[in-house]
């Protein structure tokens, strides 16, 4: 999705405002008055770049035909949509596909996301190696992808020859790496570095609709 421009958030968030309080959509004559546009054309231009992001639809021979999609909702409330794309293991790795699509989103909190979230994206944890870390089973971790990691650094590994992926503190040892559990009755796994992949670094943690930062 393109960035929205301040005029089309405030176009969108005044089509909330006025269907919750009339039940029917302003005309585009009613949202340049109250905006205060040069034109109705402007609305228009405008309406198209909203619809053609998903944000709305319109019918095209009725003024009064708009109407917010779902998408439109966590903008209007300001949060930020993140693809979740499925489980990562905190334990022993599990199978994952190779090509995940999202089937689902994650909302973040924009003013705990001010800036840009592209290259984020949300699994949800299956196990408790990480517990030391604050990460438990079933908690929702946001990475920021990434194709390299410093070591200490949690990340999400793809292991090619097992066709698996994990959630590990991340340390290069000389030709090998050490993918490091946060919990004193786990052991680490070792692998040779032509056999792990880094698929991203954790930036938060969601737990019960609660977000947190992991050291």
């Amino acid at each position: 999705m393109r960035k929205m421009s301040e005029r089309q958030r405030r176009i969108l968030q005044y089509l909330e405002q006025f269907i919750r309080e009339h039940g029917y959509p302003p005309s585009i004559r009613q949202i340049q008055n109250t905006l205060g546009l040069s034109s109705t054309s402007v609305v228009d231009y405008n309406l198209k770049l909203l619809q053609k992001q998903g944000l709305l639809q319109r019918e095209p021979r009725s003024s009064r035909s708009i109407r917010l999609s779902d998408q439109s909702t966590p903008i209007l409330l300001g949060m930020h949509s993140v693809p979740l794309l499925g489980t990562i293991a905190a334990g022993q790795p599990i199978p994952a596909p190779e090509d995940i699509e999202a089937a689902e989103a994650v909302q973040l909190p924009g003013d705990l996301w001010p800036e840009s979230t592209e290259g984020l994206y949300a699994f949800l944890v299956k196990g408790d190696s990480m517990v030391d870390a604050f990460i438990r089973d079933g908690d929702i971790v946001i990475l920021q992808r990434q194709r390299t990691a410093h070591n200490g650094e949690m990340v999400a590994a793809w292991l090619p020859e097992q066709h698996e992926i994990t959630l590990k503190r991340f340390y290069k040892e000389g030709r090998r790496v050490r993918l490091e559990p946060e919990n004193p009755s786990m052991e680490p796994i070792y692998l040779d570095t032509r056999s792990v992949q880094i698929q991203g670094r954790v930036i938060g943690v969601i737990r019960r609709y609660e977000l947190s930062m992991p050291a």
